[in-house]
């Protein structure tokens, strides 16, 4: 924008030389400097000067000028108002926010250009639009405040009313949060010392530092709640996260211009609750998405088989914070062992549900369209039915769901009276308020459309009257109301005929009769309109008492859809009840991959796992793509698919406590943030060595690969011995260096085991096959035969292979011609080599009593030894 603009802008003054109607924007653009503004315009919605040069190149539209303002040329783009879903939803998409200003003054009565104001403000984080919306993924808005060593985050979705805090003390533990969440907008203050990778991306928004006072967020949110304090909401223990929570809620009144009636409690998340996935172990695992970004072939792509949306919605958060209370856990499965009787009757009744968490969210911002009343209509028509359904199921919190998912039977009358059966998208046009709902309603509409009888019996009495046979009497948007005639009657039409409109065969006339009906319809209709918009409106406040009991409705049918859902993947794939224990340790029969057996060609070999006191440590060894990654993977999934409530992919599993799950497999680099991949290697094996328990489930791959042999081999042996001897946690710690099979004679608790492999006339067969103890070699050639590596370049590695296996270091001819420098023979970290007995014997030369002739016979004597 140009700066005199900006300059107007800031000051809220214009100059004189700037039409009424630019005057009018650039006030209104003056309030929301830093996003776009859609300026309604007749049928479209109107970006001037730099908002037009933005969307014009994120949208692809048309860049234009219209006339001059201060003596320069306007820069426009605009978009028509009916398609404007479509183009906010590629704006959001672009972490852009979009300032809705609407016509709110009559153009009958307005001198001078018509008032217009700012409805909402539409930004990534607060839309609720289904259009705009992923409707099985939860969109988030967050805020984030440090002070001191203290990390406070708040979150809100408000297509829920979830309101929810947090508060860490450590970097990772806040890394974890914000990638489980993955919100869609995160605030944060103006005074931040927050790392650059926390609060980049296109949903970060800097807020001013006075939002975060926490006297005035605690005011803002006992505001909300209606409450003289939030004690009993149990957050005082947070006070950052509270800061926090008074920047949303600040954020949400400025964006949203209206009451926030489903915004009715706040919650304290405790990690001591969930079992705590890291960042690393989220991405590493592929929970609910895969390393390319796709949700295909991810372990929620698995187990989402869910009726609702919302059902959808809650089965990815399950999986993002599994729990640790085993008496919950216990419930869940229980409830799942239950509903394997009824889930062919439940699902169907789901189905019908709906999204109605959303509805109801879209109801209490008074933005519900037409067609979410009537999914609403249809939900509650549903429970009835549903109520009787669950009538036999005896599981607690499958009681529990039924007793809170009661029918409404007068707000589902009152929709089935005031909705029609099939309404329209919109209310612009009327046509969704049902005929019987409204006396005066439906006054106004007999007058509208009883216009075809009577038009009907005018033309018959006109055609008597003029002898014209080719009369009739029509309506259009255009002309109104007309009687038309062909120019070949033109002699015939009375005195008392006014032409209305000429046309190329025909002419059209009314007569004081017509007119005096149509002004009459025509008002009828426009009253009609005016009148069930304002019954349209009236709904939201005869549905606002009811918002509560649809807030829990839709929770616990949510619920119950992952439950059922849980119930129908057990007997379609197989699942087995795992048992919760409280000793520590973990016993798996015929355990399977969730998400490789259903996606594999070939039959997938199932393998046990068995870890306790005296086995707290397994090293795998075996060829690569032996199946050591598939096999560590799938026991982190099958603890973290028992913990949230499912059935598990395995014969048996008995599972212990645990508080932590941690992967370290595979690895890429950051080279934004200046890192190599053994960096970040490194980094996460530091998460694990500082933060894992005796009750953590740990995943160590291939330590120490990306550095020399003797560093990695040393850093994988240190690991090894802390996690096993210091930490203890139960770790399955799979490497290529088989010197460390040898800790399984020197520690207690360790044990190995492997994948094996048969070969068969150079070729290599992998069994996939779980075996005790270490691995007997690892067919490193052999893969990279199967991987295409020229035969010339595997048959030198052969015999490089046979030269060192023999103990010596010489290199085969062609690279020894190429190396200045010999390169030393890998020694073993384990084992000493022997010492060769010229040394000894050089030790004890006295060298400066030999002879010229005597030194010389030794030098020969020497060179025949070695």
């Amino acid at each position: 924008m140009p700066s005199e603009l900006k300059t107007e802008q800031a000051s809220s003054t214009f100059l004189p030389a700037h039409t009424p109607m630019m005057q009018q924007y650039l006030g209104l653009k003056a309030e929301n400097p830093d996003i776009l503004l859609f300026y309604r315009m007749g049928d479209f919605y109107e970006l001037f000067y730099d908002d037009a040069k933005k969307a014009s190149a994120l949208l692809d539209i048309s860049l234009t000028k219209r006339g001059q303002s201060a003596g320069s040329p306007i820069p426009m783009a605009g978009v028509p108002h009916h398609a404007m879903e479509n183009y906010l939803a590629r704006l959001v998409a672009l972490g852009e926010s979009v300032a809705i200003c609407e016509q709110v003054g009559d153009p009958a009565t307005s001198k001078g250009p018509v008032e217009r104001k700012v409805v909402r403000i539409v930004t990534p984080g607060t839309v609720t639009d289904e259009a705009l919306l992923n409707e099985r993924q939860d969109n988030l808005l967050a805020a984030l405040y440090q002070q001191k060593n203290q990390f406070g985050l708040a979150y809100l979705d408000l297509t829920s009313g979830r309101f929810l805090l947090t508060q860490v003390s450590q970097l990772d533990d806040l890394y974890g949060v914000l990638q489980r969440l993955n919100p869609a907008e995160l605030l944060y203050s103006e005074d931040h010392q927050l790392p650059d990778n926390i609060i980049k991306g296109k949903g970060a928004r800097r807020r001013p530092l006075w939002e975060f006072d926490l006297a005035s967020s605690e005011r803002a949110l006992c505001q909300q709640f209606g409450t003289r304090d939030l004690q009993s909401f149990g957050v005082s223990d947070a006070p950052v996260a509270l800061m926090a929570a008074g920047c949303l809620m600040q954020y949400v009144k400025d964006t949203q211009r209206s009451a926030l009636p489903h915004l009715r409690s706040i919650a304290l998340e405790r990690s001591q609750d969930h079992i705590v996935l890291d960042a690393a172990t989220r991405r590493n695992l592929e929970l609910t998405q895969r390393l390319n970004g796709q949700f295909e072939q991810t372990l929620a792509s698995v187990l989402d088989q869910c009726q609702t949306a919302m059902g959808s919605r809650l089965l990815k958060r399950w999986i993002h914070a599994p729990l640790r209370d085993q008496a919950l856990v216990t419930k869940r499965h229980q409830s799942v062992a239950e509903l394997q009787q009824y889930w062919l009757e439940l699902q169907p009744q789901l189905k019908q549900i709906g999204d109605i968490e959303r509805i109801v969210a879209r109801l209490a911002l008074r933005s519900a369209r037409p067609r979410d009343f009537a999914r609403l209509r249809q939900a509650l028509q549903q429970l009835p039915q549903l109520q009787q359904a669950l009538s036999p199921l005896q599981a607690s919190l499958l009681t529990q769901i039924r007793q809170h998912c009661q029918p409404l039977p007068e707000l589902c009358t009152l929709l089935e009276r005031a909705i029609i059966d099939a309404p329209p998208v919109l209310i612009r046009d009327g046509g969704v308020i049902a005929d019987g709902y409204s006396a005066e309603l439906d006054q106004w509409r007999a007058l509208a459309t009883g216009a075809t009888d009577y038009l009907e019996q005018l033309e018959q009495r006109e055609k008597a009257r003029t002898g014209i046979a080719s009369l009739k009497v029509g309506f259009n948007r255009v002309a109104g109301y007309f009687i038309e005639t062909g120019r070949a009657a033109a002699d015939a039409v009375p005195a008392d005929y006014i032409r209305r409109q000429t046309l190329k065969n025909n002419e059209r006339y009314i007569i004081p009769e017509l007119k005096e009906y149509e002004d009459k319809v025509l008002g009828s209709q426009s009253k009609a309109l005016a009148l069930e918009k304002q019954l349209y409106d009236q709904l939201f406040d005869l549905t606002a008492p009811y918002l509560s009991e649809l807030q829990l409705l839709a929770s616990q049918l949510s619920e119950l859809d992952v439950l059922s859902n849980f119930a129908e993947r057990a007997i379609t794939l197989n699942y087995q009840q795992p048992k919760l224990v409280a000793a520590t340790g973990l016993n798996i029969e015929a355990g399977r991959h969730p998400v490789v057996e259903t996606v594999s060609s070939e039959p997938f070999i199932a393998n046990p796992l068995s870890m306790h006191e005296k086995r707290r440590m397994l090293l795998v060894t075996g060829p690569n793509m032996g199946g050591k990654s598939t096999y560590m993977r799938q026991t982190a999934l099958i603890v973290l698919m028992a913990y949230i409530g499912s059935y598990v992919p395995a014969a048996a599993a008995t599972l212990g406590p645990i508080d932590r799950i941690f992967t370290r497999i595979g690895a890429s680099d950051d080279l934004a943030s200046g890192r190599s991949t053994f960096m970040v290697e490194m980094t996460e094996t530091a998460t694990i060595l500082h933060h894992a328990t005796a009750q953590s489930l740990v995943l160590m791959d291939e330590i120490g690969r990306g550095t020399s042999t003797y560093d990695g081999l040393s850093l994988a042996w240190a690991c090894a011995d802390y996690l096993a001897t210091r930490l203890k946690a139960l770790t399955l710690f799979a490497t290529h260096y088989f010197e460390l099979t040898e800790l399984a004679s020197l520690l207690p608790g360790v044990v190995n085991i492997h994948l094996d492999a048969v070969e068969h006339d150079e070729h290599i067969v992998f069994m996939h096959q779980v075996q005790d103890g270490a691995a007997s070699k690892s067919y490193g050639l052999q893969v990279a035969q199967l991987a295409g590596v020229p035969k010339k370049v595997i048959e030198q590695a052969k015999q490089k292979l046979a030269q060192l296996e023999q103990g010596t270091s010489a290199l085969p001819a062609s690279s020894a011609q190429q190396t200045a420098t010999p390169q030393p023979l890998q020694q073993s970290l384990l084992l000493e080599a022997a010492e060769h007995p010229l040394l000894e014997q050089l030790r004890q030369l006295a060298v400066d009593d030999l002879t010229p002739r005597q030194a010389l016979e030794l030098l020969y004597q020497l060179k025949r030894q070695i």
